[in-house]
């Protein structure tokens, strides 16, 4: 099997569009990444499109309807969080096959603005607050304190994470913030669920990616110069383990996920340059340093503290903004992710490139539970 490479990518600016409808959106991300690619619609020989909010009504289709149906294949995506990485992985894995020389992924959503998560709709007796929530606020708030438990993570260090990720994103034009946020200000924000403020949870937002993914022999044939190279793309769900059966382990899938991707593309953390991972909560981005082997266990407070995953650190986190600033718009997240990777893996990051990077990771996770990792390469 031949390498694949990411030859079009790009995204919409996040922020909230009302008067546009979900297709809309789709489709000018879509036509934004055919034009990096320098190839049209016609060009396109099947596609993908992630959507988790109207994942029944063939949002793919829809996106065709606006930029040229030609009779292609579409396989519509919908794996919570996880929806935008899960569609890119499976137009991936068709080039990967060799059915295909030439696929385009979508990721798109349009978002109310409020509560991540909290929906409920079964029958019997309401337990929500009576064992455990299922909201997603109390899910990574628990999971937080758990961290504290174990290693004495403070409130302090968690907080640190969202002042990062906010600075980070005052350099990138597409995140739907650019709003420096001093520490201060973000433990006195509002208290969401202790230990996470206001400030410390994702934005709802609408947004749109899209990436063009080729065989090597079509990228050698349209240009490789800003080719990037998928080292690995994985996707796990979480393994039986011992554990309380009130709150869910968000930790047990991107472990597994980092091991496989890790022997997959034949790197290990040491080697990564640039990481965006799934901060959906400010305690969430604390607990995947060391999910994704980028410390030791318990190691995760000393990273933050020190700047170590800061732009100008040992290994810049989420140098887009992350989820806390740039915008959580669930379909569209993971390719993202990817656009973000891959504008530092082809030096095009402007204020917030992080120089001489030429290993990236993506991370996204959906709980219920699907966890998606790429590792990608400059060429």
């Amino acid at each position: 099997m031949s390498d694949v490479y990411i030859l079009g990518i790009d995204m919409i600016k996040f922020g909230r569009f009302p008067d546009k409808t979900v297709a809309e959106l789709g489709a000018e991300a879509a036509q934004m990444a055919l034009d990096d690619a320098n190839v049209s619609i016609q060009d396109i020989e099947g596609m993908w499109c992630g959507n988790l909010m109207q994942a029944s009504n063939m949002v793919g289709q829809q996106v065709l309807q606006q930029i040229g149906q030609t009779g292609i294949p579409v396989v519509n995506c919908a794996n919570a969080c996880a929806t935008g990485a899960t569609a890119f992985r499976d137009a991936w894995m068709s080039v990967k096959a060799g059915i295909y020389d030439l696929v385009l992924a979508v990721g798109v959503e349009q978002m109310g603005k409020g509560l991540l998560g909290g929906m409920g709709g079964r029958g019997g007796i309401p337990k929500e607050g009576l064992l455990g929530s299922s909201t997603m606020p109390a899910i990574f708030a628990e999971a937080g304190m758990e961290h504290a438990r174990k290693h004495g993570t403070t409130f302090e260090q968690f907080a640190k994470v969202s002042v990062k990720n906010h600075h980070h994103s005052t350099l990138n034009p597409k995140a739907m913030y650019q709003i420096e946020t001093p520490l201060e200000t973000v433990m006195n924000a509002e208290m969401i669920s202790y230990p996470n403020t206001k400030l410390m949870c994702s934005v709802n937002v609408d947004g749109a990616a899209a990436v063009v993914i080729a065989s090597e022999k079509k990228a050698k044939e349209l240009g490789m110069s800003r080719a990037v190279r998928v080292k690995a793309s994985v996707l796990t769900s979480d393994p039986f383990t011992e554990r309380d059966l009130v709150m869910p382990d968000v930790n047990t899938c991107t472990r597994l996920g980092a091991q496989k991707a890790y022997e997959m593309a034949g790197v290990g953390p040491e080697d990564v340059n640039l990481v965006e991972l799934h901060d959906c909560f400010a305690t969430a981005e604390i607990l995947h340093y060391e999910n994704l082997g980028l410390c030791k266990d318990g190691e995760a407070g000393k990273m933050i503290d020190e700047g170590t995953v800061a732009l100008g650190g040992k290994v810049p986190v989420n140098v887009s903004g992350g989820l806390l600033s740039k915008g959580h718009p669930l379909g569209a997240t993971g390719i993202a992710n990817l656009y973000e990777v891959s504008t530092h893996l082809r030096g095009e990051a402007d204020k917030r490139q992080v120089e001489g990077a030429k290993i990236g990771m993506t991370h996204v996770i959906g709980l219920g539970s699907a966890c998606a990792i790429h590792i990608l390469e400059k060429v």
